[in-house]
């Protein structure tokens, strides 16, 4: 099977044998993607109570990462077939979940990320706007900029902002002079009292959401169709996790050195990199704090673009497939090549979850998030990390996928325990809602 795309139709007709650096995109989208401001401080936090101990955590995340990713990319190459329809054939559970789920999440998310990226824009620009105003524009912006633009250039845009993140997080952590013998040190692991929770979230927390699933789909979108390109993908895959790896170790190295000795506090959720900045202003000046304000746009906005364009992929085929199964219309055959082509893209489903995401959300910038919403979010969103986890294992073990590319005892052994670790998070996450 040979996809095409505008960016990449030469590329999918010459799959290379041999990896190499300069097919490297679908990668850097979803790291750019996986990394939002709540990540950040998450991992912020973790370095302000715990300094550099739990930075094993940090690279043992990275490599449960790479396994997931690299499992669902390898089930798009070496099945031709998207993981949607992977989940279809486990059982009508899985819809149900799915649709319930893209629905309830898309919604409670767009605020979200419109919020996160207005923030820094507000800090940078206190006397203008306010927040709501500058929410709605960059919502309004990630969709014109999606509807209007197919993957390559999508991609191009996405290479830009995690430039942008890297260098400012790099920046900020070299600025705050790390105690590297102490840093070595952290590799080692330990366990500090009360620490439990913030390892388990360290791990499974940063890059760990639907944009890992969407993963498959730019691989695909980037015109890699067929197993002759699984070298690439899997060289692509340890590209992204190690640059998510670099932004986790270098926030933890800013809140072990910022924050820990100092025993400074900062707000939980994204409104901590408002405190992050102030801290910055007033220890290394204004320009380094509207840098880092900067890069704090930067990794919202790269988020809410990702999701934007990766979900709503997701979606086209999600409601494509339905479509084709009430019709009676039963194949397995080009649904990854037309994701290659961009005719997903340019679908009215992936068009209208796009307006779901952007224009109903905005009604919660005006008003509280109602309990019930609050609830269903919470259990929605903590629940799908397990169900990737061991729908993958159950997927690349069977007879769905061709006995060269099923799992290895390391690829088990990498997914049971993500299994396992998201299993535990979604229990804890599921407590700590508000009931």
């Amino acid at each position: 099977m040979t996809g095409t795309t505008e960016h990449g139709a030469d590329e999918a007709l010459r799959a290379p044998r041999k990896s190499s650096w300069k097919y490297i995109g679908p990668g850097i989208v979803v790291a750019a993607t996986g990394v939002g401001a709540g990540d950040l401080v998450a991992t912020l936090i973790a370095g302000s109570k715990f300094g550099y101990t739990l930075m094993w955590a940090a690279v043992i995340g990275c490599l449960v990462k790479i396994s997931l990713a690299e499992a669902c990319g390898r089930w798009h190459l070496a099945t031709g077939r998207t993981l949607f329809e992977g989940w279809r054939s486990l059982g009508r559970w899985t819809t149900v979940y799915f649709a319930i789920y893209v629905v309830v999440w898309g919604f409670v998310y767009g605020a979200t990320a419109m919020s996160s990226s207005a923030l820094p824009i507000v800090a940078l620009w206190p006397d203008g706007p306010g927040l709501k105003f500058w929410a709605v524009i960059t919502g309004l912006i990630g969709l014109v900029f999606v509807w209007f633009n197919r993957y390559a250039v999508f991609e191009k845009a996405m290479t830009v902002l995690i430039g942008v993140m890297f260098f400012v997080v790099v920046y900020v952590a070299i600025r705050v002079t790390p105690d590297i013998g102490a840093s070595f040190a952290g590799l080692l692991p330990v366990l500090p009292d009360g620490s439990l929770l913030y390892t388990l979230g360290l791990i499974g927390g940063v890059g760990g959401t639907i944009t890992m699933a969407a993963y498959g789909y730019w691989v695909n979108a980037k015109g890699w169709t067929d197993s002759s390109w699984m070298k690439v993908m899997r060289l692509d895959n340890r590209v992204a996790y190690i640059t998510t790896g670099v932004f986790v170790v270098a926030m933890l190295i800013v809140g072990a050195e910022l924050l820990h000795a100092s025993q400074l506090a900062l707000t939980k959720g994204d409104r901590g990199l408002i405190d992050l900045g102030a801290i910055l202003e007033e220890r290394y000046g204004a320009a380094t704090a509207k840098l880092f304000l900067v890069g704090f746009f930067a990794t919202s906005f790269s988020s809410l673009i990702g999701v934007w364009h990766g979900v709503s992929l997701m979606f086209a085929d999600f409601v494509e497939r339905l479509q084709r199964d009430r019709k009676g219309v039963v194949t397995d055959e080009g649904t990854v090549e037309e994701v290659a082509t961009g005719r997903k893209e340019r679908s009215l489903p992936f068009r209208a979850y796009l307006l779901w995401l952007t224009f109903p959300p905005m009604a919660l910038l005006f008003l509280n998030q109602p309990f019930g919403l609050v609830i269903a979010y919470g259990v929605l969103g903590a629940f799908f990390m397990p169900f990737l986890a061991l729908t993958l294992i159950w997927l690349l073990n069977s007879s769905r996928t061709p006995a060269e590319w099923r799992n290895g005892i390391l690829s088990n052994v990498m997914l049971a325990a993500a299994g396992l670790l998201f299993i535990v998070l979604c229990v804890q996450q599921v407590r700590e809602l508000p009931w």
